[in-house]
Parts: structure tokens; sequence; C-alpha cells
């Protein structure tokens, strides 16, 4: 995807991209919150220009950290299930 400098042109360090794109795709923040917790680092970003950060460099550090991380699978257990249906509840 880039072939060159992915932050060329930017107004801002590419550490400061990163740091605001991850805190968004880590924790379930809006890009509001973002840029509220980078204001009160002392810099002033729009959340719109979050929002562009994180649809340029969110599938690019997707497909970079993706190969990193433990593989997963749709199966899980539990040792005990308790279902309650209308006040009663179920054993299972």
């Amino acid at each position: 995807m880039f072939k060159s400098n992915p932050f060329k042109w930017r107004h801002y360090q590419p550490e400061i991209i990163l740091l605001c794109v991850r805190w968004y795709l880590t924790y379930p923040l809006s890009y509001r919150q973002v840029a509220e917790m980078v204001s009160e680092r002392g810099w002033v970003i729009h959340h719109t220009t979050i929002y562009r950060w994180v649809q340029q460099y969110g599938p690019e550090l997707e497909k970079r950290c993706r190969r990193h991380l433990r593989p997963t699978n749709d199966s899980w257990r539990v040792d005990e299930t308790y279902i309650e249906v209308k006040g009663d509840i179920m054993s299972g």
C-alpha cells in the first residue's frame, strides 16, 4: 500500500498519528473522546482528522499486526450454565 513514507505531507508527527489510531482501535472510544484525550496532552486535533487517520492507516496496521496475534476460533467452553426463564433458574 505504502511505497514511500506513508506520513509524507501530514501536518502531525507520525508518532502522534499512530498514537491516536492505536487508541481508537484498541479501546472503545469515539473519535471525539480520542480528540479530547489528545487535547489534554496539549495537541489540538479535530475529531474528523482522527477519523481520516483511522480510515487511512487502520487497514495497514491491521494487516501488519494480524500475523502477530494468537489465532482464535469460534469454540468456547463454560463449566456450568444457568439460564433464567420467567423467573425460574434452570441449570444446564
